[in-house]
């Protein structure tokens, strides 16, 4: 047992009227202590556990992110300092809803938007659907990728997938309380916001589920010196908007007076309103996936629009929504996206190389 873990413990377990919450350094700590073992099974439990009943903050999580940044590789900025899109998605992926991420990010990639998403295998508590599963599907095998291979094929494409267990493999230590817990700890909202991109200037774009996620997310933020994000209340906490119905957005790249800016984007205002496409099966999924790219009809088609156009607008390719959607548009239905993906599975690393 740690005597010092167990002092990090109480501070967070001590019941709603004593309990303290930890200092950024603190957090760091504890985060470490659980992923090199120092603290035992039970306390990483009761923590993990303590720690999503008080809430964390974003002190803590700004901690915890500083430990998963010392035990990670990370992509090197890209040599001409474009911009770069981070997508964060829940790692323990879809279950309800058919993903829209994958076809958003080939629309950014094809208006030569600098993109990178991250993720891993099926995890706790969902086991759902995840994007490295998808990407597999269209051809493109991330996960067998070393890191430099990730690196140079990054640079080239301004594009990429990082597999978190290649990236950050310590954070696979800790995945079997997820399941024992039967609840999602403050390890996920970590994954949301943690970036396997070395650019603090690079912006994040993760998704949320619960309203009080938003504000710890921006206090961790806010806490790492504010670099730009953009937080959804999208499908499944994904980034992913939905068609149903108008979603919330925040962003704080704005010149607002208090620096945080809410979109509330109706996609029925712009005649893209319906049910959002539920997932019945990763096979159906993926056939209606590959009709929608190759610019054949699809279930897929009015989400696809509507996320490719409020992206391209939101990342700054167009000046307004509406031509944001005219071009996704365009490019879905004339089979443009499998062009891209064709280029992308053509410069793919040699995985025997």
């Amino acid at each position: 047992m740690s005597i010092e873990f167990r002092e990090l413990l109480k501070k967070v377990g001590s019941g709603k009227h004593t309990s303290k919450s930890l200092t950024r350094a603190e957090g760091a700590i504890a985060l470490e202590m659980m992923l090199n073992g120092t603290a035992t099974p039970a306390q990483i439990g009761a923590f993990l556990i303590s720690q999503r009943i008080k809430r964390p903050t974003g002190t803590e999580l700004a901690g915890m992110l500083d430990t998963y940044d010392r035990h990670s590789q990370k992509l090197s900025p890209l040599p001409n300092g474009e911009k770069v899109f981070i997508l964060g998605i829940p790692y323990d992926g879809r279950t309800k809803t058919a993903p829209i991420a994958p076809i958003t990010s080939l629309i950014l990639k094809t208006a030569g938007i600098p993109v990178v998403m991250h993720g891993g295998d099926r995890l706790p508590t969902k086991y759902g659907l995840p994007l490295k599963e998808i990407w597999q599907q269209l051809g493109l095998d991330f996960p067998s990728l070393t890191v430099a291979q990730l690196q140079g094929y990054f640079q080239q494409q301004q594009f990429a997938y990082c597999y978190t267990p290649t990236l950050l493999p310590a954070s696979q230590t800790l995945i079997s309380y997820r399941e024992e817990l039967g609840k999602r700890p403050s390890l996920a909202t970590l994954e949301l916001i943690w970036s396997p991109y070395d650019d603090p200037q690079a912006q994040a774009i993760a998704g949320y589920v619960h309203p009080p996620t938003e504000a710890i997310i921006r206090d961790t933020f806010a806490e790492r010196g504010n670099p730009p994000y953009t937080l959804i209340k999208g499908l499944e906490g994904s980034g992913d908007l939905r068609i149903s119905q108008t979603t919330i957005v925040v962003t704080n790249q704005t010149q607002s007076p208090d620096g945080i800016e809410y979109l509330k984007p109706n996609p029925y205002d712009y005649g893209l309103g319906g049910e959002d496409v539920p997932l019945k099966s990763a096979p159906e999924y993926y056939l209606d996936l590959a009709a929608l790219l190759q610019g054949q009809p699809s279930p897929l088609l009015n989400s696809a629009i509507w996320n490719g156009g409020f992206y391209l607008w939101h990342c700054g390719k167009v000046k307004n929504l509406q031509s944001g959607l005219d071009l996704a548009k365009t490019w879905l239905i004339t089979g443009q996206l499998q062009e891209t993906l064709t280029k992308l599975k053509t410069d793919f690393p040699n995985q025997s190389a």
